[in-house]
């Protein structure tokens, strides 16, 4: 009986090292999720590894720890690789900005997201599936005079940009072939400083290429805006996936370490990230926080507080 656990378990966990690892190989849309959760995925092959050392002492379970807990110790390394350096001097946050994918059919909290955004204190804030507060909309225009989306530039309602500072520039523009207007741009004017937010909604990663063709069409549009530039929304990928890091690689973007988790919701802090808040030098991250609070949403909002370099 130990016998056949062990080769069992064997066999599933080297599976699952196996599809971790094939990202080393080659990028296919299919192993996007796995890509995403490699952290996760190698500390469960760990923990299963350990176990069949108790079941029985064999050299092929050692072996199974070591590649465990390297695909995991590379995995926080490469999270970590995209980690703003620290600040020559205290940095003063210059701009708060919320960013919360509410979920487009979470209607019954529309009221309580709006408190929350106006109870937010957020300069700048970035909302995805935003058709539950269309209702909510002259309530939130007292707070923040300052929107683009759902009405404003678009008939459609995915993606709300509000602020309580003027837009000096704003445009809305499609990604790759699938979803129309999901991404969102602005100019806002920060104490005389001209500070660019690209708002974005990426398709998810296992649906064929579409998210490779969307990051690409956003690569070439971050290269092209000059000066301060945050970009954030819901990347629909953790960071890890090579796809978000070749993008944020070649964009010269930054962000925290380690990220909030956003999602799935019911792991809490335990999830991963796959909405980011991603800033270019002379700006940088102060801090980016989880909202707890997830009203009612399949995604945990983030606040951000962001200063720059002078």
């Amino acid at each position: 009986m130990r016998h056949t656990l062990f080769c069992v378990g064997s066999v599933l966990v080297s599976l699952l090292l196996a599809a971790i690892s094939l990202r080393y190989l080659t990028h296919t849309w299919l192993l996007a999720f796995v890509y995403s959760f490699q952290v996760h995925f190698a500390l469960a092959a760990l923990a299963a590894s350990l176990v069949l050392i108790l079941i029985r002492r064999h050299w092929y379970a050692y072996l199974l720890v070591t590649v465990s807990a390297v695909l995991a110790g590379h995995g926080v390394l490469m999270l970590k690789e995209f980690e703003a350096a620290p600040p020559k001097t205290a940095s003063r946050p210059l701009l708060r900005l919320m960013s919360f994918n509410i979920e487009n059919d979470n209607f019954k909290n529309s009221r309580r997201i709006a408190d929350a955004v106006i109870a937010s204190g957020a300069d700048v804030v970035n909302i995805l599936e935003a058709i539950p507060l269309l209702q909510e909309l002259p309530r939130l225009s007292a707070t923040y005079p300052y929107r683009i989306g759902c009405g404003v530039g678009t008939p459609g309602c995915d993606t709300l940009v509000l602020s309580k500072r003027p837009f000096i520039d704003q445009a809305i523009k499609t990604l790759g072939d699938l979803w129309p207007n999901r991404l969102v741009q602005v100019t806002i004017d920060v104490d005389g400083t001209p500070v660019h937010l690209a708002s974005v909604h990426l398709a998810k990663p296992y649906f064929d290429d579409f998210q490779v063709d969307e990051l690409w069409d956003l690569r070439g549009i971050v290269k092209r805006t000059d000066g301060p530039l945050i970009v954030a929304g819901d990347f629909n990928s953790a960071i890890i996936d090579p796809h978000i890091q070749d993008f944020v690689r070649s964009t010269g973007l930054n962000t925290v370490f380690p990220e909030p988790a956003t999602w799935p919701t019911r792991a809490g802090k335990l999830g991963i990230a796959i909405d980011h808040v991603l800033t270019r030098p002379p700006l940088r991250l102060v801090s980016v926080k989880q909202i707890e609070d997830n009203a009612g949403s399949n995604h945990y909002g983030l606040m951000a507080e962001i200063a720059i370099d002078r």
